[in-house]
């Protein structure tokens, strides 16, 4: 018999809005509350009875599976909605009935309402666990709850990440998107889990879902095959990244000096068009954001983000990379032939970086791209249309570049439709502390480092230094003082190199900390060289405890 045999899960039915009826083989088998209430009988004159004996068998046969029908029983004019779901392995009858007028948009039956009422009757074979619209568990089977190895009235009031590892069910329950046979690892095993929106007048409140962790051992060779697939589909999103993804928005451009807020202001424009856009400025100022940026906020943002670093292409290799070749086009050709980067750019955004490096010959082909919107593949006599819209960004002088006779007029007019100066690091030190903090997030956690802030006087000399290498340098210092910092928890002026603590302060005025950092670490090395590096006569000498001096030889790293 298709019973659910959680009591809490018999609860969370009787409490719907709607009577739910199971019939297997035209035997009733599960009804809850509401229906016993419309037909004024206890579930033991229900259950397994047949249903013609309950509602009248010739309006049965009208009722369709995803129909509704009006019918009249002990005179009560009742609204009946069925639909066909399997149980355990088995198809049975699932009926929805109310009075007519009441709750009658619930019967407005969706997919999800559906997926929702064959999750909780398949109850019996599988476990399940439902969760509001922010996570915390409201339902646990008693099976799974045993699986799971917690205590199920503990568990309930819990978010679900708390019980359940690698578990969906909040995300579920924020996007509305259901997820079904999705691969769940719980305790060292691959589960089956089903994950499924509760939707109520059109608004997500929470989501059901279901595992199958019976007879998990079968599953082995699965397990094994789906692990393999992951890597090798790891592998080929690697491959394939820069060809089909634009991975940040302005919002990851952080800054709000009025320069970078100019320039931002410029793309934000850019982005609603299909010019070209040529981005400006010196080397990593963050010139590939504003490309990715600017591609996501646009009409293209569902296309191709096809990036090319002109400088890294060998000059002899740049056409076939750029427009493809045809099989056979030359020796080493692959079978087949090669798609070149402007047609996997096609109905997106191709990003050509270091445009300045691009040799006279290539910019005569590239041109003709621009103009005639079309490429021709090596090999090929014919050309093909393409829809992309063209990104450039370079650290040189065009202008002048095109004065010198290395870079065409005509190009240089076509690329400039729309150009945007990224503002150098030294023209924007306001933004410092906001940037460096950033990096400083990022690095701890990936490091699993404990500082947490940076002191007042790291980042004045921060902001004193020049940064050549702009946002890209600033990056590379704050990952190192993390690394120098240790389990310090905060970064010190003396965690940062040497290039950036020696700038004298425009006040001419040397920063406290640092004259006594400095101060410390000459008192240490006076008292080992008079002690001949005897570390106990040299902490006595100092008037502190060997264990300080250790550590205090730790920080100024002296050996």
């Amino acid at each position: 018999m298709l019973l659910p045999k959680d009591l809490k899960l018999e609860k969370v039915l009787d409490q719907l809005p709607v009577g739910v009826m199971v019939v297997a083989d035209g035997v009733v088998t599960y009804c809850n509350e509401p229906v016993r209430k419309l037909l004024t009988m206890t579930s033991f004159h229900v259950i397994g009875r047949n249903v013609t004996e309950l509602l009248d068998p010739t309006l049965l046969e009208r009722i369709m599976p995803g129909a509704k029908v009006n019918i009249t029983v002990k005179g009560k004019r009742l609204l009946v909605w069925k639909d066909q779901i399997m149980l355990s392995g088995d198809e049975v009858d699932l009926y929805l009935l109310t009075l007519e007028g009441e709750t009658d948009e619930f019967l407005h039956v969706n997919d999800h309402q559906v997926e929702l009422l064959e999750a909780m009757m398949e109850f019996a074979f599988d476990g399940l666990v439902m969760v509001d619209r922010e996570g915390y568990i409201t339902a646990l089977s008693t099976d799974y709850a045993s699986f799971l190895g917690v205590n199920q009235e503990e568990a309930i009031g819990k978010h679900v990440t708390e019980v359940i590892e690698n578990t969906r069910m909040h995300i579920v329950a924020k996007s509305g998107k259901t997820e079904v046979a999705e691969l769940q690892k719980i305790r060292g095993d691959y589960m089956i889990a089903t994950r499924v929106p509760i939707i109520k007048n059109g608004q997500v409140t929470g989501a059901v879902g279901k595992v199958l962790f019976k007879n998990v051992g079968g599953f082995n060779s699965l397990y094994k095959r789906v692990n393999s697939m992951e890597k090798e589909l790891k592998r080929y999103k690697g491959e394939m990244k820069e060809l089909n993804k634009a991975a940040y928005q302005f919002s990851n451009i952080i800054g709000s000096s009025p320069l970078l807020v100019q320039a931002k202001k410029e793309a934000k424009k850019a982005a609603k068009s299909d010019s070209n856009v040529l981005l400006l400025g010196e080397s990593g100022t963050g010139k590939e954001l504003f490309a990715h940026s600017i591609h996501n906020e646009s009409r293209r943002a569902f296309g191709s983000f096809v990036k090319v670093n002109c400088a890294a292409i060998p000059a002899d290799l740049l056409e076939s990379e750029l427009f493809g070749y045809e099989e056979g086009s030359f020796t080493g050709a692959i079978k087949g032939g090669k798609k070149g980067k402007f047609e996997a750019a096609d109905g997106g955004t191709i990003f050509l970086d270091e445009i300045g490096e691009l040799p006279l010959h290539m910019q005569v082909k590239f041109l003709r791209v621009l103009q005639e919107k079309e490429v021709e593949k090596i090999g090929s006599s014919t050309g093909k249309s393409v829809d992309v819209r063209v990104i450039a960004a370079t650290n040189r002088d065009l202008e002048k570049m095109v004065q010198a006779g290395e870079f065409r007029l005509d190009l240089y007019y076509r690329l400039n439709v729309m150009p945007i100066t990224v503002p150098s690091l030294r023209d924007r030190k306001g933004d410092i502390p906001r940037l460096a903090r950033y990096f400083l997030e990022k690095y701890r956690e990936r490091m699993n480092m404990v500082a947490r802030d940076i002191h007042p006087e790291a980042i004045l000399a921060l902001e004193q230094y020049e940064w050549p290498g702009n946002i890209r340098e600033l990056e590379n210092v704050i990952e190192r003082a993390v690394n120098v910092a240790e389990n310090e928890k905060m970064i010190r002026r003396c965690h940062l190199p040497e290039k950036i603590t020696g700038v004298q302060f425009r006040s001419g005025v040397r920063p406290l900390e640092q004259v006594m950092e400095e101060t410390e670490k000459e008192a240490i090395l006076n008292a080992l060289r008079v002690t001949n590096n005897n570390r106990t006569k040299a902490a006595n000498l100092l008037q502190i405890s060997r264990t300080s001096l250790y550590e205090k030889m730790k920080k100024h790293r002296l050996s």
